[in-house]
C-alpha cells in the first residue's frame, strides 16, 4: 500500500509539471553534469534554471526557497567569472582541497547557524522540521561556493546536504523531487571521483614538474 501511494504521488505530480518546471530540471542536471567535467558551460545551465525555479517558487509562494534562488543567480555569475578569468592564465584555478582547519571552522560556524535560524524558526514560524530545513539551506549555500571555487570535497558536502534533502522532502511528500534528489545523491559520488582523478593527476605533474632533472655525467664534468 506505502508503495502504491508514492507511485500514485509521483504519477499526479508529474502530471502536474509544467513544461516550464521540466526545463528546469533538465537544466539542473546539465549544470551537475557539466559541473563534474569541469566545463564552464555549466554555470549558463544553473542560472537558467535558477531563474526558472525563482519564478515557479515565487508563484506558488515559496518566498524563502525564492531567496535561496536569488543567491543561486548571484553564485552562478560568480562561479563563471572564477572559471573564466582563471582559464587560460598562469594562475589558472584548478581543483584543490581545503585544509583541516577550514572545513572545521565552516562545518562548525554552518552547524551553530543551523541552530540559531532553527530555534528561531521554531519559535516564530509554523515551518517544517525549521532545524533540518535551515541546514540544508546553509549546506547548500556553503557548498554552491565550493563549487565556483573547485573546492575537491564539495561533492562530499552535497552528499551530506542532498540526502538530508532527500528526507525532508519525504516527510513533506514531495516525492518527485525527493527522486531528483536521489539522482542528484549518485552524481555527486560520480563527480567526486571524476574530481578527485583529475585533483591527482594534476598533482603528480606539478611534482613531476617540481622535481629537478639528473645530471648527466657530461654535465658534472
Amino acid at each position: 500500500m506505502f508503495e502504491q501511494n508514492i507511485s500514485s504521488a509521483i504519477s499526479a505530480s508529474l502530471a502536474a509539471m509544467s513544461l516550464w518546471e521540466v526545463a528546469a530540471v533538465i537544466l539542473a542536471l546539465a549544470y551537475l553534469l557539466l559541473a563534474m567535467r569541469e566545463k564552464i558551460s555549466c554555470w549558463y545551465a544553473a542560472f537558467a534554471s535558477t531563474a526558472i525555479y525563482l519564478f515557479l517558487f515565487w508563484d506558488v509562494s515559496l518566498l524563502m526557497e525564492s531567496a535561496l534562488q536569488v543567491f543561486y543567480l548571484i553564485m552562478a555569475v560568480y562561479g563563471w567569472w572564477q572559471w573564466r578569468n582563471h582559464r587560460d592564465r598562469q594562475d589558472n584555478l584548478k581543483i584543490h582541497r581545503w585544509s583541516a582547519k577550514t572545513h572545521g571552522m565552516v562545518i562548525g560556524t554552518t552547524l551553530v547557524l543551523t541552530l540559531l535560524i532553527g530555534y528561531l524558526l521554531d519559535r516564530n514560524t509554523s515551518a517544517a522540521l525549521p532545524y533540518l530545513d535551515s541546514f540544508t539551506t546553509l549546506g547548500a549555500v556553503v557548498t554552491t561556493y565550493m563549487v565556483t571555487r573547485k573546492v575537491l570535497e564539495n561533492w562530499l558536502y552535497w552528499i551530506v546536504v542532498d540526502g538530508a534533502s532527500i528526507y525532508l522532502y519525504l516527510d513533506r511528500e514531495l516525492y518527485l523531487t525527493a527522486v531528483l534528489f536521489m539522482l542528484y545523491l549518485v552524481l555527486v559520488v560520480i563527480g567526486f571521483f571524476q574530481w578527485l582523478t583529475i585533483y591527482q593527476k594534476e598533482k603528480l605533474e606539478k611534482a613531476l614538474i617540481s622535481t629537478p632533472a639528473p645530471q648527466t655525467s657530461a654535465a658534472i664534468q
